[in-house]
């Protein structure tokens, strides 16, 4: 069998690849990324050069370049997409772009092809901020704050939609806040952890009390394959955790995890439409027989060890977000995400 992944040198679609080689070893995967700032072959280079993998350097919003990509593909799983909401309160029409543009290109040629199995990779971002004591299920409606995650929602919407009208397998995720090796240095986990071994401060948004469910990349992995396996055509599952922490602990466990200082915590100015809490009920894909494997105790701890080990990886990531920073500095209106550069993103 070929699958498609789009997005794959990014986090979550560059873990994937690696999951799925590894568990399905007679399986072909293609590679659709178009290198973006937060894509890097680098985080695949020990599968370049496999019989099994192909990479292919495109746009999902070119025509020719995923029909070219969808040639011969049984699956998808599209996971290309923006994420990082700074970016998406100063340009939206970048997501407006890829996560609806692009979805759309990608559905059409899916159904064009006879695609068997379609996940689009969504966000829990699309329902909007959890009232206390509220877990989102997948009937809920869809409030949106950000630009980014009302991308989304359009997306999701386009994939239920070519589910509806042309009957193409569709199946949505929406995962819960990841984390994990080779997540870009912008999102916050990754960027607490790199600045604190360089003893640098931890901007913290606001009072820091903005609350997630956060999952290990490697637990979303086997959700994505369940799902792309024994998800029903045309069903939304939320993909989560009971790991509910506020950003504040979040900065505690990686400066405990590092033995650093409480003195590197620097509260700055908090970002606009900053949502308080996210929360999701995922009892539908439990009932697939699906439950985080990895307690986020034991995550953390993994995460920071992989970012101490793999420098070579991130310095370099983290080296042109500081160039990006510097020129936004010096223009006459730079954007709220670097205005005061190594802000956290996610």
């Amino acid at each position: 069998m070929k699958l498609l992944v789009t997005g794959g040198a990014g986090f979550i679609g560059s873990n994937f690849i690696r999951h799925w080689l590894s568990g399905h070893p007679q399986d072909q995967v293609r590679n659709l990324d178009r290198l973006t700032y937060a894509g890097n072959r680098a985080s695949l280079s020990d599968v370049e050069g496999r019989d099994r993998y192909q990479f292919l350097h495109g746009d999902i919003c070119d025509a020719p370049t995923v029909a070219q990509a969808m040639e011969g593909c049984e699956m998808v799983v599209h996971c290309a997409a923006e994420t990082h909401v700074d970016r998406s309160i100063t340009d939206p029409a970048a997501f407006l772009r890829t996560n609806m543009e692009g979805t759309g290109r990608l559905l059409a040629e899916a159904r064009r092809h006879g695609v068997r199995r379609f996940v689009h990779v969504s966000t829990d971002e699309v329902y909007g901020p959890a009232p206390e004591g509220v877990a989102f299920r997948e009937e809920d409606p869809l409030t949106p704050t950000s630009p980014y995650a009302a991308s989304k929602a359009g997306a999701d919407l386009l994939a239920q939609a070519h589910f509806r009208t042309y009957g193409l397998p569709v199946i949505v995720a929406r995962p819960t806040n990841n984390f994990g090796p080779f997540q870009f240095p912008e999102k916050l986990i990754p960027l607490f952890i790199t600045n604190a071994m360089a003893d640098e401060p931890l901007p913290v948004y606001g009072d820091g009390l903005q609350r997630r469910n956060w999952l290990f990349v490697e637990d979303t992995c086997r959700a994505l394959e369940l799902l792309l396996q024994h998800g029903e055509p045309g069903g939304i599952y939320n993909v989560g955790s009971d790991s509910e922490c506020s950003n504040r602990d979040i900065t505690q466990a990686i400066l405990r995890a590092l033995g650093k200082p409480q003195s590197l915590i620097q509260s700055v100015a908090d970002r606009p439409g900053h949502d308080r809490r996210y929360a999701v009920d995922c009892r539908r894909i439990q009932a697939l027989g699906w439950e985080p494997k990895v307690a986020f105790d034991d995550a953390m701890p993994l995460t920071v060890r992989w970012y101490q080990a793999n420098r070579p990886w991130w310095q370099p990531l983290k080296d042109r977000l500081r160039e990006d920073s510097y020129h936004w500095l010096h223009r006459s209106a730079g954007p709220p995400m670097v205005q005061a550069a190594g802000r956290p993103q996610g």
